[in-house]
């Protein structure tokens, strides 16, 4: 087996992994997928860090928008997002991957407080990383949170698992002839209009501070093993690289 190109990870994965079949919550089975694919990469010793999202259950830019005060939408999409930790970490230690959960909100009952030194440690020491709530505070997504983890826990790389093979130079599911990125200058990634990766306070951090950002679908075969070992699998996004289609 391939040295893996990474060897510390953020993993973002989006709430929706959990809905399974579900309009709506959590399918435990669609859990122990998603559990599943991790103990996939954790076996080859990877560190593991996790972000995840809450939107099969609350999400804040929708609450306000449904006329709910902002941070106070962001706030109960934030206790979403640990509902999902929840989810996930007993579905990784039904197979066997030891976790910690901590998160930005104090809730000492259901997760350690989020402590980078700490988060370290627990990676070092061969568990999986959970971490929930966000940042703590709202007007912050959980993609930011993403970004501003990976490079407190001096993450390798970030890693967007989506329901979409990369970023195409448009909208995939309107445009037929869409092209898929398969290398993407962090300048493009920001300044041009119709290629959306993550929300721009996202980038424009992981742009500043030299964090690479891999984006591919996190339920395709063995895609997260081959992301893990730097292969083509989706779209890698640096301030390295030349902007390229696939």
């Amino acid at each position: 087996m391939t040295a893996p190109r990474f060897k510390r990870i953020m993993l973002k994965v989006g709430g929706e992994s959990l809905l399974g079949d579900q309009p709506y919550g959590i399918d435990p089975k669609a859990a122990l997928q998603v559990a599943e694919k991790i103990r996939g990469i954790y076996q080859r010793h990877i560190q593991i860090a996790v972000v995840i999202g809450g939107g099969n259950i609350f999400r804040g830019l929708a609450g306000s928008k449904g006329g709910i005060e902002r941070a106070t939408a962001d706030y109960m999409g934030m206790l979403a997002t640990v509902m999902n930790g929840m989810a996930l970490q007993d579905a990784l230690e039904k197979i066997g991957v030891p976790t910690r959960m901590q998160s930005a909100l104090q809730m000492p009952a259901v997760a350690e407080n989020f402590i980078r030194r700490k988060a370290i440690r627990n990676m070092e020491k061969g568990r999986v990383v959970i971490l929930s709530a966000g940042t703590g505070v709202p007007y912050v997504t959980t993609d930011t949170g993403a970004s501003l983890h990976a490079l407190e826990l001096k993450c390798d790389v970030l890693m967007k698992a989506t329901k979409v093979d990369g970023i195409y130079d448009k909208d995939p599911q309107k445009y037929p002839d869409a092209k898929r990125f398969k290398t993407l200058n962090f300048k493009d990634a920001v300044g041009v209009e119709s290629i959306e990766v993550m929300d721009t306070a996202a980038m424009a951090m992981s742009k500043d501070n030299n964090m690479p950002v891999m984006v591919f679908e996190l339920f395709e075969s063995n895609n997260l093993e081959a992301a893990v070992d730097g292969q083509d699998v989706g779209t890698y996004v640096s301030n390295d690289v030349k902007t390229e289609l696939a």
